[in-house]
């Protein structure tokens, strides 16, 4: 890396988080720059091609870490069950690394991949993008601002109506592919939880396989008791008939609900690209929350509160500025291993029907 030179990007997989979310994510982002897209599928890499000219193919991990020295950052956004081994082999390649979540499939593994990239003085970050949704900020900054007054519970929902399955790694049963609802959107929705409300201490779990030839969880509620007395309750589901607000969340002064999912993802599926100076991540008064108390929104209680503007784009920023030396990690391995402590303790609650107590890791909460 020298000085003012674009950080050479390498991404391990173009399917749906490489091609959708972290390709047109990082080539937006000032400072980056996308070298080579990693896939053994043709038509893949033609895609590759076709909307980033001049990157260049390569069809296996290996190649990557045979030209360590043309690289700044490994961007990892292949299937699950293969964060952890590559994520290493890059660490020991001496690469920075950026890894989809869920960064890995328990919280041990998380935490010996944080001490691989301590001990080396690597960058190691998960793409925890959900954090930078419209309505996640907005709920941060009535939180900071105090119009809730004290937040006694949060309520988060990511439900979906597929009714019928899609097939893929996805919705597999077999362990060690890490699929289904917990470690999907479950990684999501904890992850804010912890971010707005700091550790978890208890946890329990309601887990289900509901469609006809499912074998992974598709209907999943998780609660979390946090140390500072806050309670989540938080749904991911693949089988809500009727979808339920995104956020509800109740303080001693007033409540935020908010309808509806950020507009960031279905806008890069649909080909749009941020743009610096240009709106991004808006969405219309219509989807706007409604902050108040006493009555349903949906019976006219509250007033409408504008959206903050969806901002995945700050993710890569910060990655860039992390890795010049001008930032901190925007999202660390130790904070990704705290929501796979909890998602582990949801998958042995919903197991057992057992209310599961976690310890602290107080070293960790000062470092992360």
């Amino acid at each position: 890396m020298t000085a003012n030179a674009p950080l050479r990007v390498g991404l391990v997989g173009y399917g749906l988080a490489g091609s959708v979310f972290h390709a047109p994510l990082v080539s937006a982002t000032e400072g980056l720059v996308l070298d080579t897209v990693v896939t053994s599928n043709e038509e893949r890499r033609a895609r590759a091609r076709a909307e980033f000219p001049g990157v260049r193919p390569a069809a296996s991990p290996e190649e990557l870490w045979a030209r360590a020295d043309e690289l700044d950052l490994i961007v990892i956004a292949s299937p699950n069950r293969t964060h952890v081994p590559l994520a290493r082999a890059a660490l020991e390649a001496g690469l920075p690394v950026v890894v989809d979540k869920p960064l890995a499939g328990t919280a041990a593994e998380a935490r010996e991949l944080a001490g691989l990239a301590a001990e080396r003085g690597l960058l190691l970050s998960v793409f925890q993008n959900r954090r930078w949704d419209n309505d996640f900020l907005t709920v941060a900054g009535l939180i900071a601002e105090g119009e809730l007054g004290e937040v006694q519970r949060f309520e988060s929902r990511f439900e979906r109506w597929r009714p019928h399955l899609k097939g893929g790694w996805r919705e597999s049963g077999d362990p060690e592919e890490i699929g289904g609802l917990l470690y999907d959107l479950g990684s999501h929705v904890v992850d804010q939880a912890l971010t707005l409300f700091g550790p978890a201490v208890q946890v329990y779990a309601e887990s289900d396989v509901r469609r006809p030839g499912a074998a992974a969880d598709d209907d999943t509620f998780i609660a979390i008791t946090h140390v500072n007395g806050v309670r989540s309750h938080l749904y991911a589901s693949a089988t809500t008939a009727q979808l339920g607000p995104r956020f509800r969340v109740l303080g001693s002064r007033a409540g935020y609900v908010k309808y509806g999912l950020d507009p960031q993802e279905a806008a890069l599926r649909e080909g749009a690209r941020p743009v610096a100076g240009e709106p991004w991540g808006e969405e219309p008064v219509e989807m706007w929350g409604r902050l108040g108390s006493g009555e349903s929104p949906l019976t006219g209680g509250g007033d409408p509160v504008r959206t903050v503007p969806g901002d995945y784009p700050a993710y890569y920023a910060a990655v860039a500025a992390a890795l010049r030396g001008e930032g901190g990690n925007p999202v660390t391995a130790l904070q990704a291993a705290a929501s796979l402590d909890v998602l582990e303790a949801a998958r042995r609650s919903a197991r057992e029907g057992v209310s599961v107590t976690l310890l602290p890791h107080h070293d960790e909460e000062k470092q992360a």
